[in-house]
């Protein structure tokens, strides 16, 4: 089999959602390990899954590892070429509903003493402190412009090795301070091919899949991919 941009993106999304969606499950489920590890576990095992699917990504044939609807989009619309939207797009859906798959597989045991349905939700899907739309969108465009410009910033000065590395430890930083609001999705396929799997797998006890909210995680960081590469543009960066 060869390497591609599809299989890469493909499996490097499916390991960023299989160790991020892991890690919350570890803390919120009952019965693991890691019950109750709190705030800082979960951004910091966000941090190394996204480290770790990068890496992933770049190995299976896709060198910008973009992992992210937002970001495609974002360089879609920096540098005018659409050519790759749809196929990047297609393989981090299909990777993020597998990667949420196995995570369920993972802690099969564990759905069936945990009572919480919006913490069986939670480990697929990110949902507001406060439901407020207007504010839940404007905390994931302004995250996911965060990511895109600092990102940009690492490549512009690193050499390449050393970008995974620090785009974990942004998406790390992004957790840590904007992500109260909203769960920081800051990652269309990160929220939506999870629920789509906790929608439509037999999970013991489940509720919802809330696809009120679902929108918002889609839409904002969309939102805020094009202000990014916008504000890119003006500066030509």
């Amino acid at each position: 089999m060869q390497t591609s941009n599809f299989i890469g993106e493909l499996l490097g999304t499916l390991v960023l959602i299989l160790l991020g969606d892991g890690v919350v499950a570890n803390v919120l489920l009952k019965g693991s390990k890691g019950e109750n590890g709190g705030w800082i576990v979960i951004t910091a095992g966000w941090a190394f899954a996204v480290m770790c699917g990068i890496f992933v990504a770049q190995k299976f044939g896709s060198p910008d590892a973009h992992l992210n609807p937002a970001v495609t989009v974002a360089m879609a619309v920096k540098s005018g070429d659409y050519s790759n939207v749809l196929p990047f797009i297609s393989a981090q859906l299909i990777g993020a509903f597998l990667g949420a798959t196995l995570v369920w597989l993972v802690y099969l045991p564990h759905w069936a003493i945990t009572e919480d349905k919006g913490a069986k939700l939670g480990i697929f899907a990110t949902a507001p402190a406060i439901r407020n739309p207007v504010a839940n969108i404007i905390s994931e465009a302004v995250g996911t412009m965060v990511l895109i410009v600092v990102s940009g910033s690492f490549s512009a000065n690193l050499p390449g090795g050393f970008a995974p590395y620090l785009v974990g430890m942004l998406v790390w930083s992004i957790g840590l301070s904007l992500g109260g609001p909203t769960g920081y999705a800051i990652n269309p396929a990160r929220d939506l091919g999870p629920r789509i799997a906790h929608a439509v797998l037999p999970i013991s006890g489940k509720g919802k899949s809330d696809w009120a909210y679902a929108w918002i995680p889609v839409a904002g960081p969309i939102v805020g991919a094009i202000l990014a590469a916008l504000l890119l543009t003006a500066f030509n960066l």
